[in-house]
């Protein structure tokens, strides 16, 4: 008896626990659902509910009264901006497996956010830093989830584009980020990995013969990617004749300035309820 209860737990035969739940971490009934959803005490999966505020479903009213359209460019753009920073602060938790965001419609899983970190220990210093805090304005509602394989939990119809439930299936459907973003968020793991392997190590050659080395080298081209000429533009240039101090002071005040001039749910922001101090 306990081998068949074990061998159905999750999946539509077990008439107690909620297979969605098990599978998505998520379930259209809500708390009204007749099934089980066993919350997790830990995980090494975090959810953050309703995170990602889409544009597309955010657009104003036009003259019609229908949604105003976006342009499908700015909305991507948009998003692996969102993307980034939430992978940013997170990373400092520990290390990141999976960062996911649902592409779906269904109030249950719009704009949710998945992090699975490498380790349990990881995910619940994440759970503890964001608990209490906003996001763009908004509180950020996040738990431990029971997803580890989102194989299991992802639309496979979606990824070939023949779904036929759209944004209301009950599936993850992930919204993707460009390989170059991935490779630089991601990468930071393989290089390390690559550095602490020691049949790696030899000696720095470059295979390519000259110009860019690897890892082993030490010596690798800047990032000149447009992402990160964004990133400086809005930096004011040193002052000639100040010294390091007085440059400091006019960079905390330009800052104090624009912390003034940006409130918080006009961008993306962390802010902690207790002391409402910007970290980004």
């Amino acid at each position: 008896m306990a081998e068949h209860l074990a061998s159905i737990f999750g999946t539509e035969k077990d008439r107690v626990n909620c297979p969605f739940y098990f599978k998505i971490g998520a379930c259209r009934h809500g708390d009204r659902c007749s099934r089980l959803h066993n919350r997790p005490t830990i995980s090494p999966t975090l959810l953050l509910q309703n995170m990602y505020q889409n544009p597309a479903l955010n657009a104003p009213p036009g003259p019609d009264g229908l949604p105003m359209p976006v342009d499908p460019r700015e909305s991507q753009e948009h998003f692996e901006d969102f993307y980034e920073d939430i992978f940013e602060e997170l990373a400092k938790h520990g290390e990141i497996e999976n960062l996911n965001v649902c592409d779906n419609l269904a109030d249950h899983m719009v704009g949710s956010v998945y992090v699975k970190f490498r380790d349990e220990e990881g995910a619940a210093k994440a759970l503890t830093s964001l608990q209490g805090r906003f996001y763009a304005g908004r509180p950020i509602m996040i738990e431990f989830s029971p997803v580890t394989d989102f194989r299991e939990a992802t639309c496979r119809q979606y990824e070939e584009n023949t779904c036929t439930r759209g944004g209301y299936c009950n599936f993850m459907h992930l919204r993707p980020i460009s390989r170059d973003l991935r490779k630089q968020l991601f990468g930071r793991y393989k290089r390390r990995e690559k550095s602490a392997s020691p049949e790696r190590r030899d000696g720095g050659r470059d295979r390519q013969g000259g110009g860019r080395r690897d890892d082993r080298g030490g010596r690798r081209e800047r990032d000149r990617s447009p992402r990160g000429r964004d990133r400086d533009r809005g930096r004011p240039a040193p002052r000639p004749g100040l010294t390091g101090a007085e440059e400091a002071t006019l960079l905390l005040q330009q800052l104090d300035l624009h912390s003034r001039a940006a409130p918080c749910g006009s961008a993306h922001c962390w802010k902690g309820i207790p002391r409402p101090v910007w970290s980004h």
